[in-house]
């Protein structure tokens, strides 16, 4: 058997607040987290879980370094994200079960006191230096099937500016997820094949970038390494259906990570 496959997240608060849980089975505190479903993507999981596990619904920020241990004489990966609530934030109606029994927002200090394993206050240390926001900008190849599958994961970053090139192939390859959130298509034709140039391309990520919304932007393979370049990062293959999460902070990149398509 391979290895136990998790994901969850570091939920930040204001004040320096961070969130934690109780498992009564263990009687540790800890972040949401939980195994990734067979068939599920990691993002998916990440924000699956805090619900679960919180009652909130988080929108994800950067990623955090991914932990690794043994359980059970098996290894265990959790991908942890820093993470922020989107809407209510009041934890004190969570009803309690065999699995998270207490759920608590805590300063981040007393946080690091409370956890009980090092592997969580590294973790938690590590957000910490991450607590600025963070805009999300998703920079999507457009792909042949499964649209619908990135509904969830645009989600995950509240993407409220949907921003496509005018081929079909791209406009169908946001539109589930568009039609699902409600937001509209922005086509740009400085990010079709025929037109783009270094200009338009950089043109239309300034636009997004000050928005200070999280953002999709849905273009073709040879447009990629001019939007890479105009956000100043080292290209980056993409599969179709692929993208890539560029953190921005202040208009700058703070981290960026990439995902298969699902």
């Amino acid at each position: 058997m391979g290895d136990i496959e998790a994901a969850g997240a570091v939920v930040l608060g204001p004040s320096k607040q961070v969130l934690v849980v109780h498992r009564p089975k263990y009687d540790d505190w800890s972040f949401p987290k939980g195994k990734i479903d067979k068939g599920e993507h990691r993002l998916t999981a990440a924000v699956r879980e805090v619900a679960e596990e919180t009652g909130l619904q988080v929108r994800l920020g950067p990623p955090l370094s991914t932990q690794h241990y043994s359980v059970g004489g098996r290894g265990k990966n959790v991908h942890y994200w820093t993470a922020r609530v989107v809407g209510d934030d009041d934890v004190s109606r969570y009803r309690p079960n065999l699995e998270i029994d207490k759920v608590r927002w805590v300063h981040q200090e007393q946080a690091l006191g409370m956890l009980s394993y090092d592997h969580d206050r590294a973790t938690l240390k590590e957000a910490m230096a991450r607590r600025a926001r963070t805009q999300a900008l998703v920079v999507l190849r457009h792909g042949r099937t499964r649209a619908l599958a990135l509904v969830p994961l645009l989600a995950a970053y509240d993407v409220a500016v949907v921003a496509s090139s005018p081929a079909v192939r791209c406009t169908g390859t946001v539109r589930p997820y568009a039609e699902a959130a409600g937001w509209p298509i922005a086509m740009y034709d400085g990010l079709s094949e025929q037109l783009a140039s270094p200009g338009s391309v950089a043109s239309v990520l300034d636009d997004l970038i000050a928005r200070g919304d999280g953002a999709v932007l849905c273009t073709h393979r040879p447009v990629l390494p001019q939007v890479f370049a105009a956000l100043g990062i080292p290209p980056t293959h993409l599969e179709p259906g692929g993208f890539a999460v560029v953190h921005l902070r202040g208009g700058r990149v703070a981290a960026v990570e990439v995902h298969a398509a699902s």
